[in-house]
C-alpha cells in the first residue's frame, strides 16, 4: 500500500530530485523514439533544471512536487503559455512534464500532481489547459483521458536525413 503523497511548490533544495526525475522523462522518451526525442546527453538534471526555472521567473510557470515519505517521488511542470497564430490557438496553460518514479506509479500521484497544476491555472483564470503526451506512453494518456483530456492533434514527423 501506498502512502497518500504530499503535493507542493518545489523546494529551493530541491532542484537536485527534480533535476533527476527530468532525466529520467528525457531518457523514456528517447526509448520510445530515438529519432524524434533529443538523447539524455544533450538535456543532462542540471541543464533540464537550469532551463525549468528560468521559465519560472516570469511567473507564468509553476513547479509542484508529490513526497511519500518526505521524498519525492514526482513533480509536475506547468506554465501559461501566450496565444499562438501558428497552433491556431488563443493562450493555454500547458502541462509540459509530469514525471512519477517508477516505484510510485499507479498510486494516484500523477493524477495528484495534474490536479495541483490545474488548480493553480483556474486561480489565474486559465481556461483551456493542453499538452503532449508520446503514444506509447501508455499509462500517462489512460490518466489524462481519466481526468478529461481530449485528442486534438496528431503530431507526425518524417525525417529526411
Amino acid at each position: 500500500m501506498h502512502s497518500k503523497p504530499t503535493i507542493r511548490s518545489v523546494g529551493a533544495d530541491e532542484w537536485r530530485r527534480v533535476g533527476e526525475l527530468g532525466e529520467l522523462l528525457v531518457r523514456r522518451h528517447h526509448g520510445f523514439d530515438r529519432s524524434r526525442f533529443i538523447p539524455p546527453s544533450a538535456l543532462r538534471a542540471e541543464d533540464y533544471v537550469a532551463r525549468v526555472r528560468e521559465e519560472l521567473i516570469g511567473g507564468n510557470a509553476t513547479v509542484d512536487v508529490a513526497l511519500v515519505n518526505d521524498r519525492i517521488v514526482g513533480y509536475v511542470f506547468a506554465g501559461i503559455e501566450p496565444e499562438s497564430w501558428k497552433e491556431l490557438r488563443p493562450q493555454a496553460g500547458y502541462i509540459h512534464d509530469l514525471v512519477v518514479d517508477e516505484a510510485h506509479r499507479h498510486a494516484g500521484i500523477g493524477r495528484a500532481l495534474v490536479t495541483a497544476a490545474l488548480d493553480w491555472f483556474a486561480a489565474r483564470g486559465v481556461h483551456r489547459v493542453m499538452l503532449w503526451t508520446a503514444p506509447w506512453n501508455e499509462d500517462a494518456r489512460r490518466l489524462f483521458d481519466r481526468l478529461g483530456f481530449r485528442h486534438t492533434m496528431i503530431e507526425m514527423t518524417l525525417d529526411l536525413a
